[in-house]
This record gives C-alpha cells, structure tokens and sequence, in this order.
C-alpha cells in the first residue's frame, strides 16, 4: 500500500477476503434463535446473531490463495487473448504476488 501498487493491493485484498469468506459460519448451522413476535425474522437477545468464525487450518488457507492464484492465472490468459495488455500484465503481476505467498508459506504454487 504505502508503494501505490494498486494492483497488487487488489490482489491481496481479495485473497483476504475469500479466506475472510471461508471463515465465516453457514447459515442455518443449527443454532436455536429466539424470534419476535413483533418484526418477522428478528432475532431477540444480546449477541444472539453471534457466532464465532471458523478457524481454518494452515493448508485450508494456503488452499484458497492457490484457488485465487488460478483465478489470475485464468485473468490473464483471457485478458490476453482479448488483447488487453494492461488486465493481462496486471494479472500477471497477481499471479506472481500470490506465487511468491505461497512459496513463503510453504505451499506450492499452480
């Protein structure tokens, strides 16, 4: 962020989320809610739409940045084969990013 790359803090930040994402509990996971009688749907009770996120093992994680990886992978093969140069290389450089992520963790890169 602080050298201005744009592309690169996109790239990131959607990694973020997709593992933000993966986190998150399923809707509908059992949990018995007390409901109004006066607005339907409403949960009624402090911190009762509450759930704590999943934790997600080392290799859970590494998985999702490599699924992002290929997402960019594929990017930039279409952005190139339509001829737009600047998307492709962008990618190109997210492919790398994320590459050079996944070496540092330990995982393997597609």
């Amino acid at each position: 962020m602080r050298e201005r790359d744009r592309a690169a803090v996109s790239v990131l930040r959607t990694t973020v989320a997709a593992i933000e994402n993966a986190e998150a509990v399923p809707v509908g996971d059992g949990r018995a809610l007390s409901t109004s009688a006066d607005v339907a749907g409403a949960a009624v009770g402090l911190g009762v739409t509450e759930a704590e996120r999943r934790r997600l093992d080392d290799a859970t994680e590494r998985s999702l940045v490599a699924a992002e990886l290929r997402s960019l992978v594929a990017a930039e093969a279409a952005s190139a084969a339509a001829g737009d140069r600047e998307r492709a290389r962008d990618a190109a450089a997210g492919v790398a990013l994320l590459r050079a992520v996944l070496d540092e963790s330990g995982g393997a890169g597609d």
